[in-house]
């Protein structure tokens, strides 16, 4: 029959002695349907800061959504993310479709580092530059017509100097022309589950079409981090020279500091944009914001919304792999209960202050009827906190428990004790 065991009610009462420091989680809200369409680019949009012009209506700040409650920004669009439990600390539109403009070029790096990382391309590898590449608009790191530039060249033209030059050489070197790189994109957002992403080319240059959400941008950046941590240093590069030209990073947080990456853009229609991701004290926080109305908004609301996150959350590791939570009955087993377990850590995001509102519970099928496996899933961890939403971590034996043998089994109908005698 169906058991709920309650463990805790409230942090200070401990979880079986066991827990090193009860919280609960800000746990992330995954909504993920598409909540509007996205905005057309504008005729004369330039890329990446080329234009001067802010993203359509006036600059108004208004209320994100925090599991602490509503915070103001001038960000029409707002994805904040802890890298480590996936937590939503920040969202607003979250999964409205949006021009992501620059912001499209971590698809290109993140593709261009999967190359990498397969032996497919090499940093020192010679991509030839087109007519179409030299020609390009926005921003640029000026390659040279008809001669060709090195990988790592255009991976630092590209996410420095947020070159569209350099991704179209990218783009037609690694898959032949960029519209075959723009399906290319494609598969892999699909693959990642970007479900509010469609591209068109792989530099953010205003098209029917393409689109992304905040919240699709901060998991890419989250998905670069996880799979390329050898090639995320050239976002954190501060400038970059080429050509006899040099460029610094357009991205203000890099530059002070503050953040070691990812890109910033800007195009008429979405205003400006930033994805960032900074490391502090061991917590890394991952930010998405779009359509700000200048560059100096954009620098200034990134860096207070950075610093509102990391002085609001903290990661708390509620139960260590392997610890025993608690015991659950087995029936005829060699033993009457058996240890339950998690198989990894439970890291969970929590508004600071809001341990004494946490509750533990045990879910179980009772009595366990032994033989049990080692591993054999057996319970569930349920951790709740008023306001959000209920947290589920499975359990495992600890050991494995054999099923009692015939005579122990009458034994135990009849209540005797000790061993059989010849």
């Amino acid at each position: 029959m169906p058991n709920r065991r309650t463990l805790l009610a409230g942090a200070a009462a401990g979880l079986s002695g066991l827990l090193p420091g009860a919280s609960a989680l800000a746990a992330p809200h995954r909504h993920r349907a598409a909540t509007g369409a996205a905005h057309k680019p504008h005729a004369a949009g330039g890329d990446e800061d080329g234009d001067t012009t802010g993203a359509d209506g006036a600059a108004m700040s208004s209320p994100a959504n925090t599991p602490i409650g509503p915070v103001d920004t001038l960000a029409r669009w707002a994805c904040i993310i802890d890298f480590t439990t996936g937590a939503v600390l920040m969202e607003k539109a979250p999964d409205e479709r949006m021009p992501p403009s620059s912001l499209t070029k971590m698809m290109t790096a993140y593709i261009t580092f999967s190359m990498l990382k397969s032996g497919r391309l090499h940093l020192d590898q010679q991509l030839p530059v087109s007519e179409k590449a030299w020609r390009m608009q926005g921003s640029k790191m000026f390659v040279p017509l008809g001669q060709a530039v090195a990988v790592q060249d255009l991976i630092q033209g590209m996410v420095i100097q947020s070159g569209n030059d350099a991704c179209i050489v990218l783009a037609e070197g690694i898959s032949g022309s960029e519209e075959q790189f723009a399906n290319l994109m494609n598969t892999e957002a699909q693959r990642l589950g970007l479900t509010n992403t469609h591209f068109m080319n792989a530099t953010g240059w205003p098209a029917e079409g393409h689109y992304m959400s905040a919240r699709d941008v901060a998991l890419l950046a989250c998905a670069i981090l996880r799979d390329f941590p050898d090639y995320y240093h050239f976002f954190s590069e501060t400038e970059y020279r080429f050509n006899n030209i040099r460029q610094g990073n357009r991205n203000v947080l890099v530059d002070k500091g503050l953040a070691d990456g990812l890109k910033t853009g800007h195009t008429d229609a979405g205003g400006f944009g930033l994805c960032a991701s900074s490391l502090r004290n061991g917590n890394r926080i991952v930010m998405a914001i779009n359509g700000m109305p200048s560059s100096n908004a954009r620098a200034h609301e990134g860096e207070r919304l950075l610093g509102w996150a990391f002085a609001n959350f903290e990661n708390v590791t509620l139960v260590e792999r392997g610890r025993v939570v608690d015991h659950v009955p087995v029936w005829m087993g060699a033993s009457a209960t058996v240890g339950v377990v998690t198989t990894r850590d439970i890291v969970l995001t929590l508004p600071h202050g809001w341990q004494s509102r946490t509750h533990f519970a045990l879910d179980y099928q009772a009595p366990v009827a032994a033989p049990i496996a080692a591993g054999a899933p057996l319970a569930e961890l349920v951790i709740t906190n008023p306001g959000m939403t209920d947290i589920r971590m499975p359990l495992v034996a600890a050991h494995g428990v054999e099923k009692l043998g015939l005579f122990a089994r009458a034994s135990a109908r009849l209540g005797l004790h000790g061993t059989a005698q010849d």
